[in-house]
This record gives structure tokens, C-alpha cells and sequence, in this order.
């Protein structure tokens, strides 16, 4: 039973017109000849396969706003390796270079991968950065520099930090003129950012996430040459190799008179059985040698042998970078 009654408001014989569909379409197919509009005519060429010419500008925006994208994420991955270092606090931005240098008849055997030895870093730079003080020029990161610019292309950048001032100009340019296309970092294969800067030994950041700095020019050193070729197979040979290496940087370039007079009459000994100091091939031992040795006196001093070997060094071109800081 109804709680209440209601009369009907209509009769009961009524048929509303219901809709049998929710939008009503013109029908194409129906049309007669070459009477169709052009919105009717751009639908049917959608039905062919055909592609809108407003979609096409909307995908050539898209892909030019992407490339957009792409760069400036290359950018800013090569920047934060900078930024996130307590070296942010630069003063002055020097120089940025490409190395236009002709190449020279490199000696160095071997292949070397930058993915396989820096890891892949999905199309952003690779930025190596490295504090130097400026009153113990680095002769052999400006040699390797020169060399890795023949190698790969390299951005080059000098920065001055706070902490020193009356930087020499030569040290300011010491990696070369200012590239023109600098600002285009996706151009380049590897990034060099040197900063003069107040610190007791030479200092390399690579990865701030994964490594710590490795400090000393003689560990720089052998990690930029491994850009450019591995290290001997032979144990006996890498260990001769990172033997010389250290007797250059802490005897030759640190020590005595008298630890000098040994490694010079060492290395005579040496190169009076071979033409280099690990054999028959230019090593980062010679490269090492060669600068620690005419940091430390004139080369008008040095054993037969070493004058010899210096000629030879000299020969190859790679020293011309260092020649400057050794007037």
C-alpha cells in the first residue's frame, strides 16, 4: 500500500521521442562530387593517412623545445660538479678553449674509452675540475691538456678563486685562447676547468657523487694519461712506470740536492739501455722526468744520457704547452 496517491499527469498512450544517438554528425559519404567543404575534405584526408599540417607544426615545436631541454640539462649537469664543490666561490671566468693546435705525431698506443673509464653520462659533459696554486704551475696537466685537446674536444676553462690574487696573465691563458662556440657544451667530449686557487698540492674532482678528490700531481697525472692510453699490461712494467713517476715528483721536484743527483744519475743509467724510460715507447714516466727535470736545474747540467733524452722529448712537440713556465 502506497503511503500516498497520486493522480497521472498524462495519459498513459504518451511516446516521447527519445535520441538513438549522443551527437549528430554530417555524413561525408553522402556528399555529391567536388561539393565538400574544406573542413569536411581535411577529415576525409585524416582518413586517408594523411597527417594534419597543424599537427606537423605542433610536433616540429615540440621537438625544438626538447632540444632546448636537452641542452640546458647538459649544461646544468656539467655546472653541478662545480657548484656542489666548496669552489663555487669564483671570482673570475678567464678563458674557454677548444684546442686548435695542429696534432703532432703522438706516440701513444691503445685505445682508450671516456664510457668505459668515466662511466656514461647520458650525453652531459664530462667535467674534470682541478685546483692548482699559482705558484706551483702544474707543467705536466698543461702537457697532458695539450694533448687530450689532440685526442678528443675539449672545453677548457680558467677560473681565479678568492682565495689568491695577482694571478700571472700567462697562467690565465695557459689553456688556450676563448673558444667560439664555448656556450654549445654539447659540442664536446670532455670538459677542463682549471681554478688558481690557495691549496697545498694539486687537487682533481671528477664525479662529486661517486669520488673523492684525488690530491698531488703525480696521481692527477696518471689518471689523465689513462685518457689517453692504458697502463702497461705487464705488472713489472706499470710498476717501473708509476716508480719513476714518484721518484720524479717527490726526489727530483721536492727533494735534496742530494736526492736530486741520484735520480739524475738513475735516469742517465736508465737511458743509456733504452731510448725511453720504460722501453721502447714514450711513457708518463718520461713525460713526469722530463718537466720534474728542468724544474729542478738547467738542462745544461744533466748527464749525457739525459740531455740526449731531453732532445727527444722536445722532438715529439708535447712541451710546448710547459716551455713558458720553464723560462
Amino acid at each position: 500500500m502506497s503511503m500516498y496517491q497520486v493522480n497521472p499527469v498524462c495519459g498513459s498512450l504518451l511516446k516521447p521521442d527519445l535520441p538513438t544517438c549522443m551527437y549528430t554528425l554530417p555524413n561525408i559519404h553522402g556528399q555529391q562530387g567536388n561539393s565538400c567543404t574544406s573542413d569536411l575534405c581535411s577529415e576525409h584526408a585524416l582518413q586517408n593517412g594523411e597527417v594534419d599540417p597543424a599537427v606537423k607544426a605542433l610536433e616540429a615545436r615540440q621537438d625544438e623545445i626538447l632540444r632546448k631541454l636537452y641542452d640546458l640539462k647538459a649544461a646544468v649537469d656539467g655546472l653541478a660538479k662545480t657548484v656542489t664543490t666548496p669552489d663555487a666561490d669564483l671570482d673570475l671566468t678567464v678563458s674557454s678553449s677548444l684546442s686548435s693546435q695542429s696534432p703532432s705525431s703522438t706516440t701513444f698506443t691503445g685505445v682508450t674509452n671516456l664510457d668505459t673509464l668515466l662511466g656514461k653520462d647520458l650525453g652531459a659533459l664530462r667535467d674534470i675540475v682541478i685546483n692548482a696554486n699559482p705558484a706551483q704551475p702544474p707543467l705536466t696537466l698543461m702537457v697532458l691538456h695539450s694533448v687530450l685537446c689532440q685526442r678528443y674536444r675539449v672545453l677548457s676553462t680558467v677560473h681565479v678563486h678568492s682565495s689568491v690574487s695577482n694571478v700571472p696573465p700567462q697562467l690565465l691563458s695557459c689553456l688556450g685562447p676563448r673558444h667560439a662556440d664555448s656556450y654549445a657544451r654539447q659540442m664536446f667530449q670532455l670538459g677542463v676547468t682549471l681554478i688558481w686557487k690557495d691549496v697545498p698540492k694539486l687537487q682533481m674532482k671528477f664525479s662529486v657523487q661517486n669520488m673523492c678528490p684525488i690530491e698531488g700531481e703525480a696521481n692527477v697525472a696518471r689518471f689523465l694519461f689513462k685518457l689517453l692510453s692504458p697502463y702497461p699490461s705487464d705488472a713489472a712494467l706499470a710498476t717501473l712506470v708509476d716508480s719513476w713517476v714518484d721518484m720524479a715528483f717527490f726526489q727530483l721536484a721536492e727533494g735534496s740536492a742530494k736526492e736530486r743527483a741520484a735520480v739524475l744519475r738513475a735516469l742517465n743509467s736508465a737511458l743509456g739501455r733504452s731510448p725511453w724510460l720504460a722501453g721502447q715507447e714514450f711513457s708518463l714516466a718520461d713525460m713526469a722526468c722530463y718537466c720534474c727535470v728542468l724544474q729542478s736545474g738547467p738542462a745544461s747540467s744533466t748527464p749525457s744520457n739525459v740531455q740526449r733524452w731531453l732532445k727527444s722529448c722536445e722532438n715529439l712537440g708535447h712541451f710546448s704547452p710547459a716551455k713558458p713556465f720553464l723560462q
